[in-house]
């Protein structure tokens, strides 16, 4: 598990301190995983996983299950991802300042798409 733990923060760029301090999985307990002294717990499993917008069955075999249930909400592809963990960097922010990048991005995302003709109004 550990090893596709360190493959999906190279993909995403982030450090295991950073995930340690947004999950609130001790750093010691990253370091037991990576040195095989303990087996993660289905908790901090799920924490990790949700983190990185993939699947416990990703996390454990590196690989999604063929049997899935549609979720609107979970990010399809690597693209995707990426955009949640931009989203997540602003979730410590206050609310008015959150709300406020969410209108700055959905309008730069809106005026790409028009001048590239992929929108139209």
């Amino acid at each position: 598990m550990y090893e596709i733990f360190e493959q999906l923060l190279q993909r995403y760029g982030v450090t295991a301190y950073k995930v340690s301090k947004e999950t609130g999985i001790t750093q010691s307990t990253l370091s037991d995983w990576k040195r095989g002294r303990s087996a993660p717990k289905t908790e901090n499993m799920k924490k990790i996983a949700d983190y990185f917008g993939v699947t416990i069955d990703y996390l454990t075999t590196g690989t999604e299950n063929t049997v899935k249930h549609e979720n609107p909400y979970e990010a399809k592809n690597d693209t995707e991802r990426k955009l949640l963990m931009l989203c997540r960097k602003a979730s410590d922010a206050p609310k008015e300042d959150r709300e406020a990048i969410l209108k700055n991005f959905e309008s730069t995302i809106d005026m790409y798409l028009k001048a590239k003709g992929i929108k139209k109004e």
